[in-house]
């Protein structure tokens, strides 16, 4: 279930993200993040492009149940395609795999973001295939950003495509 915090031994994770034609901000992200409580994570990201570094959290405020969805409060840079700022969240998500047969976790919520300072509304869809494979379609509040990720034990591959157009890649491990 989606929104119910991790159970591993592996308490840290770094990931890499890269992508093509955007901003500084967001052509290359380092994130390091350490999970203090299986509901909570605290880090940091860091842009070396644009000399950015900024905080990471994410807490589940509530675990999903069978009947209700998790809620997720948390903050990390603003959306992809700003030049700074940071992005304050909350949001409900729910595995729908219960109630309707199909892998699949809508959510949705809103973010504040700094850099253009305002409220927008926010949501997505995971989709899980399997075991290792999974895909989550990202609406930041202005645009969509589809992604495809291969989990194999630790290590997470990704693909993004910003905006639906231009490519990226990203790889995380925990450790």
């Amino acid at each position: 279930m989606s929104g119910t915090g991790q159970q591993d031994a592996n308490k840290w994770t770094y990931g890499v993200r890269v992508i093509s034609n955007t901003i500084d901000r967001a052509k290359w992200r380092n994130t390091l993040t350490y999970r203090i409580h299986p509901r909570v994570t605290a880090g940091v990201e860091y842009n070396p492009l644009a000399g950015k570094v900024s905080p990471l959290a994410n807490v589940v405020a509530l675990t999903e149940t069978h009947k209700r969805p998790a809620l997720i409060l948390g903050t990390s840079s603003d959306r992809i395609g700003t030049p700074f700022g940071q992005s304050f969240y909350a949001t409900f998500s729910k595995s729908l795999k219960h109630q309707t047969g199909l892998p699949v976790a809508p959510y949705v919520g809103v973010a504040y973001g700094t850099f253009e300072d305002r409220f927008r509304v926010v949501g997505g869809l995971n989709i899980n295939f399997n075991e290792r494979w999974s895909s989550t379609i990202l609406f930041d509040g202005v645009r969509v950003h589809p992604t495809a990720n291969y989990t194999h034990g630790r290590h997470q591959f990704g693909v993004i495509f910003e905006r639906g157009r231009h490519p990226g890649a990203s790889y995380s491990i925990s450790f």
